[in-house]
């Protein structure tokens, strides 16, 4: 059962659920339909930045590609730079990246090797969590850099494949998400 986060806005509403896809046996979440509705999606964006309004950042990060759709409102909101961090070789300058580990493989990520430095604050801003690998990753690249790493926000928590477990690892940032699928 979804558990939404504290706002009178029914976010879990614009969530649907797709059987048997990708394949069967999998129920995909579907949140295009917030992103569809002006309003929904301007009620994501500000309680995601709301709940991180304060706290000094100065840069969003968002991983490729959904990232991008929600961390650059969250940046604009907060009066924050934006970063994507892509996939290899998309990136026209100087990359620093990382690499990660997935369920069968591993996946790369870089950001422009000038977009932190110390002293700035980093909120990492993501669609979906669903393992925790790639905003992990991001966050140890953010760290890696010299950067603060504030915390982690996304709009649907996939909870029941632990990706609190994955980002643990990294230090003790918070991840707040608007809705959590137990």
């Amino acid at each position: 059962m979804p558990e939404t986060a504290a706002t009178d806005f029914d976010f879990e509403s614009y969530i649907t659920d797709i059987p048997d896809y990708p394949e069967p046996g999998v129920v995909f979440k579907d949140i295009t339909p917030l992103f569809a509705d002006a309003n929904a999606m301007r009620q994501a964006i500000t309680a995601l930045a709301d709940h991180f309004r304060g706290r000094g950042v100065t840069k969003v990060i968002g991983p490729e590609a959904r990232g991008f759709m929600v961390g650059v409102p969250v940046a604009l909101e907060l009066g924050a730079g934006f970063i994507p961090a892509r996939k290899p070789g998309k990136l026209p300058r100087e990359t620093v990246s990382i690499s990660y580990e997935l369920e069968y493989g591993t996946d790369t990520l870089e950001i422009h090797a000038d977009a932190l430095e110390p002293g700035d604050r980093v909120l990492i801003i993501d669609d979906l969590v669903a393992t925790g690998g790639t905003v992990a990753a991001t966050g140890k690249l953010v760290q890696n850099m010299g950067a603060e790493l504030i915390g982690y926000g996304c709009i649907l928590e996939l909870a029941f494949l632990n990706p609190r477990d994955a980002l643990a690892a990294s230090g003790d940032q918070e991840l707040f998400s608007l809705v959590k699928v137990s």
